[in-house]
């Protein structure tokens, strides 16, 4: 018996018990489909924060205050309040910075005549627009003298416009909110960027960092400093000359330690990319568990199998059947029941992809690499899981075989 001959033996064994392989490919079936769902949702992730961390702005640094330590516990980033307006004028000043926007953040509680709408609420300067790589799609951003002069004007997001005005479309320029019961023009209506993680882009409402301090946080110093490097070559003389700036207005010594943080938008992708790879990793490592539960389940039915046709191996083997003949037929059965499962599974991983990001809205990304892991592994579980069974039925004897009842 050739190879195809055995092939279509396989299938027809297969097909004859259409129930018992189906249930036995069930485990494969699952096993693929959860690690394509898996890696397609971590890859889709993955894409995701890059993206989000790339529309933070152009060779982007983040600035932020450093941590108080008590004893030798750390307190935590941020937990400083070392940065100030006249750090970020400073940082300003250096020939690789291209802008700063010195930023603080917190929550609002805006008011349009009968309608009150809670959001996120940010100060910055007017170097916002060029440092975060954005626009606005309507109106106007703040300029320096309104800055300057802490006027009272804000920029509101997408969100916000569908929220107070019924409508996203709609055009607010030039009417009047209460915010936190103090009165704001609106000049200017942001880009729709989308939500970052757990942030909505559009979902905020900007003032001047002075009208910020002076009137809603009551506060002196900045929570984070956006710095915008002239060019990517440039990132590395930035983030030096931003550190030595702030080391000489702060009056550090050469022992201090910085009471400030720098990351660039490099550093933060490659930490998130990390963490979202190392989870990919983990759940698909989870879900492959279910084939090696096909697996066994595999091995079980083959030897099953075995069992029942051990009259047909005896005759087999009687009329000219040698041990690769009847090792290579139940082998080939058991690699055929793993690469049905797989292909099966590759169809219903590819099918759940599509609605978990439909019915979930989260983020997805099928790609060709996982669906052939998929599917090797599954032939390799056919392989390793169909062995002993095989060798056991070649091993049988002829005449205890045609004995068997």
């Amino acid at each position: 018996m050739n190879f195809w001959e055995s092939v279509r033996v396989s299938l027809r064994s297969i097909q004859t018990n259409k129930l018992r392989s189906f249930l036995t490919m069930l485990g494969i079936i699952i096993g693929v489909s959860a690690v394509i769902a898996m890696v397609a949702i971590g890859e889709g992730a993955s894409a995701n924060v890059a993206s989000q961390i790339n529309g933070l702005g152009s060779n982007l640094l983040i600035v932020s205050p450093g941590q108080a330590r008590q004893g030798q516990i750390s307190l935590g980033a941020g937990s400083l309040n070392t940065l100030t307006l006249a750090d970020a004028e400073a940082i300003a000043q250096n020939e690789s910075v291209a802008g700063v926007a010195p930023s603080i953040n917190g929550r609002a509680q805006l008011v349009w005549r009968n309608k009150n709408y809670s959001t996120s609420l940010e100060g910055t300067s007017e170097s916002y627009l060029q440092v975060r790589n954005t626009d606005v799609q309507q109106g106007r951003f703040f300029n320096h003298l309104e800055v300057k002069e802490r006027a009272n004007v804000a920029v509101v997001g997408t969100e916000v416009v569908s929220n107070l005005f019924g409508d996203a479309g709609a055009n607010p320029v030039g009417q009047t909110i209460q915010i936190n019961k103090i009165p704001f023009e609106i000049i200017g209506v942001l880009q729709s960027k989308g939500s970052s993680g757990m942030t909505n882009n559009d979902d905020k409402v900007i003032i001047p960092v002075t009208t910020a301090m002076d009137r809603i946080t009551g506060g002196k110093n900045v929570g984070t400093i956006y710095v915008s490097a002239v060019s990517a070559e440039q990132m590395a003389l930035a983030q030096a000359d931003v550190q030595a700036t702030l080391r000489a207005r702060h009056h550090l010594k050469p022992k201090d330690s910085d009471d400030f943080q720098i990351r660039s938008q490099t550093d933060i992708l490659s930490t998130a990319q990390s963490v979202t790879s190392v989870m990919t990793a983990l759940l698909s490592g989870i879900a492959a568990i279910s084939l090696v539960v096909g697996g066994i389940g595999i091995m079980n039915i083959m030897l099953v199998s075995v069992t029942e046709r051990t009259r047909e191996i005896g005759i087999r083997k009687a009329i000219g059947a040698t041990r690769w003949d009847i090792q290579r037929q139940f082998l080939i059965e058991s690699v055929t029941l793993s690469l049905l499962g797989g292909i099966a599974g590759i169809l219903v991983g590819i099918g759940g992809v599509l609605l978990i990001g439909k019915l979930a809205g989260l983020p997805t990304s099928i790609s060709l690499p996982p669906m052939l892991y998929a599917f090797l592994s599954s032939m390799l579980v056919g392989v390793i899981f169909g062995v002993y069974p095989a060798r056991k039925a070649s091993q049988l004897k002829p005449i205890d075989a045609l004995r068997y009842e």
